[in-house]
């Protein structure tokens, strides 16, 4: 054997070492590339197609990992392939939340024309069953359920049960509460495409103490009317949406139970910057049921009309009536009065149930800047003939949105509201008439007379001789916000209020049924509020959030801590967790 054949054996012999030990490290790289790509979970921020693999298997498993996926950052993972979630040609989103409530300048009655889109929610529950038929199901059909619950507390320098109202929301002083536990299931529909008309629809339920906000007359209202509870169940919003796009740039009509249209704030928690609301906001109106036209005339210009039942009451009490006994406030034909009490004790009439209740128009008219930046709306909301009734407020508004630059915005509003023939606390007969809970003979003095609690209030008129007055009360309140970075805001809200007569607030007064006229004394007067809070928002992800606060509160009557006190102040907080 020569010395070259050897060699070149040699040669091959190493060659096949070399490749088979090549071959055995890229086969060991290989398995442990595979088992790092295993242990370590993808990133749906940065590659959103492995959002289900990072999820994994069960709805337990599912649900936690999407908190933690979601905690520290400010916004759900994007879909790339999502079709587009906004008109073009419509001005850009004014906020990003979080750290504000909002996206879109507050604007109720309608979808948002232009900036809606179906599943747009972020919700954890949607995200945990979307691998299970029922989940791909509602995801198919465009339709999501979700909530949150919110619980708070507050220290205050009243100390008596009610003590911090009328400063509302929470208006028992020291005490922790469960403020709502909500659920929605809604479809939405597509306002950003042009091609066919579209519908959706909204349920939505709370349990809470701040169902005493969102009572509507005729709608669960004895756990509040007659039991006075401190927690309670209501549905809110119950309406179906249909949209056409061929319209202007879309018209939307509503139809149903909502959210009146004015306001910055809101009964649903995290539609507003901080844990207390404005005395403003706290004696307004809360919902109507009716339809509600939205038109975007075009980009910047929005309309909106609509018939109601009146303000937070239901439209059967348009014809249902109460038998309540005659009396000088509301006559029988051909009767004769009492000159000590003006109540007739023979006579009874049929009268309605709720006479503010009746067909009512609503409207606005709303303009956007072409940056978005800007927004202004005047609106007007269950006007009628103005008689007194449940909650039948002639609400005039205007609110104005701006901001600065990214780190300051603002957001104000201003109202009158009124009501007519409120019964006068001041006048003796009047007074005489609640003295034995607004009942006479075992039959209500009122329609409302056989309510105990949260009736409508009477007004302290400007003299004790008439039986009636106009009651009146004008709000307004800012929110100057400071943008720290998208987890934290900052939030100041300084506001006046002024209850004319005392018959929103009950300012030196007292409400139907409370029986507390016995002696037929005339007392009463109306009171001017200040209040000055100062709120933080701490997001720990789109779906967590904290809002401490300090408000005070002063008041030209003593009517804090049940009437002992002009002023209070209240420091307060609370946690919102989404599903």
């Amino acid at each position: 054997m020569s010395n070259k054949w050897r060699s070149n054996a040699v040669k091959g012999v190493m060659a096949v070492a070399i490749t088979a030990a090549a071959f055995g490290v890229a086969q060991n790289a290989s398995a442990q590339a595979q088992v790092t790509a295993k242990s370590v979970p993808c990133d749906p921020y940065a590659k959103y197609d492995c959002l289900d693999s990072y999820l994994g298997d069960g709805f337990w498993n599912r649900l936690t990992n999407y908190y933690k996926l979601e905690m520290g950052k400010d916004a759900a993972p994007a879909d790339p392939n999502a079709p587009p979630s906004r008109s073009e040609d419509f001005p850009p989103a004014a906020m990003t939340t979080p750290p504000m409530p909002f996206t879109e300048w507050p604007n109720g009655g309608n979808p948002g024309i232009g900036v809606t889109v179906p599943n747009m929610v972020d919700s954890p529950f949607m995200n945990a069953i979307a691998n299970t038929t029922v989940g791909q199901w509602m995801i198919d059909n465009h339709i999501q359920a979700y909530g949150w619950a919110n619980a708070g507390f507050n220290f205050s320098t009243n100390n008596t049960h009610g003590g911090n109202a009328p400063a509302a929301y929470d208006y028992n002083p020291n005490v922790p509460v469960l403020n709502q536990i909500v659920e929605y299931v809604e479809r939405l529909p597509d306002t950003v495409q042009k091609e066919h008309n579209d519908w959706g629809f909204r349920l939505n339920l709370i349990y809470g103490e701040d169902y005493r906000y969102t009572t509507s007359y005729g709608i669960f209202s004895g756990q509040l009317m007659n039991k006075n509870f401190q927690y309670g169940f209501d549905a809110v919003m119950a309406y179906f949406d249909y949209f056409i796009p061929s319209v202007a740039q879309g018209l939307n009509i509503r139809v149903g139970r909502y959210i009146a249209i004015p306001d910055i704030e809101a009964q649903l928690a995290p539609n507003n910057y901080m844990y207390s609301h404005s005395i403003t906001y706290g004696y307004d109106n809360y919902t109507n049921e009716g339809i509600l036209g939205t038109l975007a005339v075009d980009k910047n210009w929005q309309v909106q009309a609509g018939v109601t039942a009146g303000t937070d009451t239901t439209v059967q009490h348009m014809w249902t009536t109460n038998t309540v006994a005659c009396s000088q406030l509301y006559p029988c034909k051909g009767a004769t009065y009492n000159q000590n009490n003006g109540f007739s004790s023979t006579q009874t009439q049929g009268m309605l149930q709720d006479p503010g209740a009746k067909p009512s128009f609503t409207g606005a008219i709303r303009w956007n800047s072409d940056d978005g930046k800007t927004s202004a709306q005047a609106v007007v909301n269950g006007l009628n003939s103005g008689q007194w009734g449940y909650n039948n407020l002639q609400w005039h508004g205007f609110t104005l949105y701006h901001t600065f630059d990214e780190h300051w915005h603002i957001s104000t509003e201003f109202y009158n509201e009124f009501q007519k023939n409120v019964p006068n606390s001041n006048n003796p007969n009047v007074a005489a008439m609640y003295g034995q809970g607004g009942m006479v003979n075992g039959v209500p003095a009122l329609p409302f007379g056989q309510f105990a609690y949260n009736a409508p209030n009477l007004a302290a008129c400007g003299n004790t001789v008439a039986l009636t007055c106009r009651a009146m009360a004008n709000g307004s309140v800012t929110y100057i916000n400071y943008q720290i970075d998208p987890l934290n805001n900052l939030s100041f809200r300084p506001e006046f209020y002024w209850d004319a007569q005392g018959q929103r607030t009950g300012a030196g007064n007292a409400p139907l049924g409370a029986g507390v006229y016995g002696n037929g004394s005339a007392v009463g007067s109306g009171a001017i509020y200040r209040n000055y809070a100062f709120g933080w928002q701490h997001w720990f992800s789109p779906q967590i959030e904290v809002r401490p606060e300090v408000a005070w509160y002063s008041a030209s009557a003593p009517v804090f801590n049940n009437g002992q006190t002009r002023y209070q102040t209240v420091w307060s907080g609370d946690i919102i967790w989404h599903w």
